[in-house]
């Protein structure tokens, strides 16, 4: 604890210096003199200081959240809950000075930039106000209170959440659907209205004093673009694949009309929320029975059988994924990431199973944390959780812990997707895990393809408007009397659904989602899902890859490696369009690459819906 407290000392002592935004004013008889002004010189030296309190923060934090994570118990809680405060004490002292120094004259852009990014570095600020961060934390907590003991019902009887987005994915019964998407909402959404907006207000002063209009725009800023920049960027990406997903839109509807008849789901229109396989519509995966095409929809071989028929098991898993990446050139993972890391399930505790990939030294201590099954998705999840591990590595060079991050909040994720996008029937036979002479023909690929789309495709929509309902909320714009209608009239226009039943003005649908009621920002997953396409291609192309691209295998292809590696090693050293053309050889975020690998599927869907009316 001594050093964490002096962790703490460093940060409070640092508000404590001058940060003018112009030279102090000359003494008067009637006042004395004012405290010198900073100069790019303090802010410099404060930087460095500020860097170094938080790269020793988030090491103790990284060794207290492993435990609790893996040993859940009420004592592990109450540790986690302290390291949790200090490091939140921490980053808001920093925020703040960050703020403050942001006004001195003459700074660096390389300065500055460090400032946006101590100051973006914390998604809900609290203001200096006294009580203002507690009150925060305390809604907080009872928020996500609400969404952890929330309940739905089916047939009458009351299940958990976990059960509900079970029964969601496997129920086909329109009644009991609706039951469940109903009484889920009334019963997490609507009772944290009033506490939501007294936070949306806490944090748009904290937001006002780090320099920003509000919360949103704070949130927006760490792009190294403006915020307005930022919108107008990810609208204009969604242009680019909104007709595919409409087409998408268009063919399932149709599927779900045969399904259920016109009384439940409607030839033309938007589609039914609670239809779709998941309580916010945000994949469709649940549902690909429903609308796999005859003769296409089976792709001709079953993963997690072959996986079982090879005697794989979790462990090994982990390696033939370590592998993959080993083959494009990265060096093994060390010893200590199989001594330290939590493979499976424990039969003696309690741990967090919803995988994740973990930096605890901000250097080489890295582990995974899953309750690994064998199985088709456990096995994508190794490759899509070791991305993590290998761009952590791979940063690690970079001199700052500020450095030590993904390009964006996007890049980390869309690494871990791409490697997933390469689970491919030509990786399969590399791995003698498919006989070359079962690889499914060309007459699989709208099966293999359609899948995908069903939650990659899906998703597009769902992954931005969460944040654009939420940037009206902290601009205003829409007011807690028009939360209810602003969030259903967005969802119709973006996704082209609607509830299954009416929503009153009490009702408060946004917060019966998770990143909602626990402030977490969403639009880096409408980044991930864009970037990961074009990570996939560039990878491809450099593979020398000849065949359609969704087969694309670029495993064992050092030149790939090489590059991918040099674009990780930059962490968010430079702007993130940097990194992006070091690797893609453009700068520019594009949704083109997702079309290209979705072409045979969209000329496809186009002929499945002649003569039928798209839009909503």
């Amino acid at each position: 604890m001594k050093s964490l407290v002096s962790g703490l000392a460093l940060a409070v002592s640092m508000l404590a210096m001058p940060a003018l935004a112009a030279p102090a004013a000359a003494a008067t008889p009637e006042a004395p003199a004012a405290a010198p002004a900073a100069t790019p010189a303090d802010v410099d030296a404060w930087l460095a200081s500020a860097d170094k309190a938080m790269a020793e923060q988030t090491v103790k934090s990284g060794h207290v959240q492993w435990v609790y994570q893996t040993y859940v118990n009420d004592d592990t809680a109450g540790i986690v809950a302290d390291s949790d405060a200090a490091g939140t004490l921490l980053q808001v002292a920093q925020a703040k000075q960050a703020a403050a120094f942001a006004k001195v004259p003459g700074l660096s852009p390389e300065t500055l930039r460090r400032l946006t990014m101590i100051r973006t570095g914390i998604t809900t600020p609290a203001p200096s106000t006294p009580g203002a961060a507690e009150e925060f934390s305390s809604l907080q907590a009872h928020i996500q209170g609400i969404y952890a003991t929330g309940h739905a019902t089916r047939g009458g009887v009351s299940i958990s959440g976990h059960e509900v987005e079970n029964a969601m994915i496997t129920d086909r019964n329109p009644d009991e659907l609706k039951e469940m998407w109903l009484s889920w909402h009334d019963s997490v959404g609507a009772p944290m209205k009033a506490d939501y907006a007294r936070m949306v207000a806490i944090s748009n002063a904290g937001a006002r004093e780090l320099g920003y209009s509000d919360t949103g725009a704070l949130w927006r800023g760490n792009y190294d673009m403006t915020p307005d920049e930022f919108a107008a960027m990810t609208e204009k990406v969604w242009g680019q694949v909104r007709p595919l997903y409409q087409q998408l839109h268009c063919y399932v509807r149709g599927k779900l009309n045969a399904k259920y008849g016109d009384a439940v789901q409607a030839k033309t229109g938007p589609i039914r929320a609670d239809l779709l396989g998941n309580m916010w519509a945000q994949e469709w995966g649940g549902i690909y029975d429903i609308v796999a095409p005859k003769g296409a929809g089976d792709i001709g071989y079953d993963l997690t059988d072959l996986l079982k028929a090879k005697g794989y098991d979790p462990i090994r898993m982990v390696k033939t994924g370590e592998q993959f990446y080993t083959s494009l050139g990265f060096a093994p993972l060390p010893k200590t990431f199989w001594e330290r890391s939590q493979f499976t399930k424990p039969r003696d505790r309690e741990v967090v199973c919803h995988a994740s990939a973990w930096d605890i030294d901000n250097k080489d201590d890295l582990r995974v944390k899953m309750c690994l099954e064998v199985n088709a998705t456990d096995f994508s999840t190794v490759h899509h959780e070791l991305g993590h591990n290998f761009y952590q590595r791979a940063y690690s060079i970079q001199p700052l812990r500020l450095y030590e991050e993904s390009a964006n909040d996007g890049f980390h994720e869309a690494i871990g997707d791409t490697m997933a996008l390469s689970i491919t029937p030509d990786y399969l036979v590399k791995l003698n895990l498919l006989d070359p002479a079962k690889v499914p023909g060309p007459d699989k690929d709208i099966g293999l393809l359609l899948r995908q789309a069903m939650d990659k495709v899906a998703f597009l929509p769902f992954g931005l408007m969460i944040d654009r309902w939420r940037w009206g909320v902290f601009d205003g714009s829409i007011t807690p009397a028009t939360y209810e209608k602003a969030w259903n009239d967005m969802r119709l226009r973006y996704q082209g659904i609607v509830p299954p039943g009416p929503r009153g003005a009490d009702a408060f649908d946004p917060g019966a989602k998770y990143h909602v009621a626990a402030s977490v920002p969403y639009t880096r997953y409408f980044l991930a899902r864009i970037l990961q396409f074009q990570f996939y291609e560039a990878a491809c192309k450099q593979a020398g890859w000849k065949g359609p691209l969704h087969r694309c295998s670029f495993y064992g292809n050092r030149k790939v490696g090489a590059n991918l590696d040099a674009m990780l090693k930059m962490g968010a050293s430079r702007p993130w369009p940097e990194a992006l053309k070091v690797f893609t050889g453009t700068r520019e975020m594009d949704g083109g690459a997702m079309l290209r690998y979705f072409a045979p599927l969209s000329a496809w869907l186009k002929k499945q819906n002649e003569g039928q009316d798209c839009g909503w």
